[in-house]
């Protein structure tokens, strides 16, 4: 196992120091180290974050191999900062038996890029009728701990009831895509002044807002974990913001590009702004930003929902929805929040591993701590171009953006995974 020694890199932004990895931890820390054993790394201007974890990720193997692998993923998560993702269950066949989160954990492992955590469905097929083999997916060698039909909401609230109670007797959480289907029928983007002009249907705050609300009651009721993925809207931030305060056990997240990218984007009608939950108001973005800051919003996850050319690059109705977010997330983040490197620590790394129970992430860089890190230069600017990125798909809102950050490497248990902002393997 090789030995890596960054000097005068800043910790989490703190004053700089030396960081030694050797035998797969931080061996020491502090002002002038040596080894001569060591491959130096120059950290002068560089920032170390514990590598980032990513709770929302559709890696699209088995099925979608056209679009996505569990191995391109790996590497766009590396080069995007990331040590550990946690792959969602819309995979075909669906990941709602133990032998597919099996099958999906393995290539995670063999790929050894990033640890790549399963998500197991909650109902059978995401169809919504009947609850999945969630004990076998958790006794399984994957050790399932989330559960979401992502792109599917579970609307039955006796079926959602049941998923909790289940899942509670090992501490799971069952994560819920927050859309009442009855209210979306036919939807193309976000309902408002927007969808009017342009004539589309629109998909409407409530849809989600509703089922928030149904569900941080049903999780009080129960008392077990529920997470909420990608939330939108101003509306749903209060209603978390009410379930918090009365101790409901309830986590959310919200994206990258819902907290940058406005309903506005629809009107170019190019269908790689379409996206589910879709892009909200301006007045939206302001209070999820809030939300983030102020902890109502726990993470952001990059809801990286990668599509074959055929699926985007056709009219807007009949484009599938979602985006690329894993190799550009981190980038945003800045752009959003400035370099208040402790926070954005807490909320792209710390809090999702643990929401995720992942042990050996979300540490930061200390003496014999897991040496699963992430090197960061604040002051690079980099402009996206689609062509360049690892994912097998194309489908960036952020196409010849100029964003600020770069990830110069990326540390699995002390072995590189991308140097000098090149992927290693």
């Amino acid at each position: 196992m090789s030995s890596y020694l960054i000097r005068n890199v800043s910790v989490v932004g703190a004053a700089p120091t030396d960081l030694l990895l050797r035998d797969g931890v931080v061996a020491d820390t502090g002002a002038g180290l040596s080894d001569p054993d060591a491959t130096v790394i120059d950290g002068t201007g560089l920032v170390a974050l514990p590598g980032l974890v990513d709770l929302h990720t559709h890696l699209r193997e088995p099925g979608r191999e056209d679009a996505e692998t569990v191995e391109s993923g790996s590497r766009a998560a590396a080069l995007g900062g990331y040590t550990a993702v946690c792959a969602m269950a819309n995979t075909s066949p669906v990941a709602d038996t133990a032998g597919v989160v099996e099958q999906v954990w393995r290539l995670g492992r063999e790929a050894g890029l990033v640890d790549v955590q399963p998500i197991g469905a909650v109902t059978v097929g995401l169809a919504g009728e009947q609850l999945a083999e969630l004990g076998a997916m958790a006794d399984s060698a994957a050790r399932v701990r989330i559960f979401s039909d992502d792109g599917h909401c579970v609307a039955d609230p006796k079926l959602m009831r049941r998923a909790l109670e289940y899942v509670k007797a090992f501490d799971g959480i069952i994560a819920q895509h927050a859309e009442e289907p009855r209210l979306t029928e036919g939807a193309q983007m976000h309902e408002g002044e927007v969808s009017t002009r342009l004539g589309l249907t629109g998909w409407p705050a409530v849809a989600e807002e509703a089922i928030i609300a149904r569900d941080v009651l049903l999780a009080e009721h129960v008392g077990s974990r529920l997470h909420v993925c990608h939330v939108s809207t101003a509306g749903s931030v209060e209603v978390l913001r009410q379930a918090k305060a009365r101790g409901v056990r309830v986590t959310a997240e919200v994206t990258p590009h819902h907290l940058l990218l406005t309903d506005e984007r629809a009107a170019s009608y190019d269908p790689v702004f379409k996206v589910n939950p879709p892009l909200r108001t301006a007045t939206d973005i302001a209070a999820l930003r809030a939300a983030l800051v102020e902890g109502v919003i726990d993470v952001v996850a990059t809801d990286h929902a990668p599509h074959a050319v055929e699926d985007k690059e056709c009219e807007w109705a009949y484009a599938r929805p979602g985006m690329l977010g894993l190799e550009t997330a981190l980038s945003i983040a800045l752009d959003v929040l400035g370099p208040e490197w402790d926070l954005i620590a807490e909320r792209m790394s710390r809090t999702p591993a643990r929401i995720a129970g992942l042990e050996g992430h979300g540490l930061d860089p200390a003496p014999g701590v897991p040496a699963n890190l992430t090197l960061v230069d604040p002051a690079a600017r980099r402009t996206i171009e689609p062509a360049e990125l690892a994912s097998r798909s194309r489908n960036t809102p952020y196409a010849r953006m100029t964003l600020p950050g770069r990830i110069v490497a990326t540390f699995l248990r002390g072995e590189p995974t991308v140097l000098d902002g090149k992927a290693v393997k």
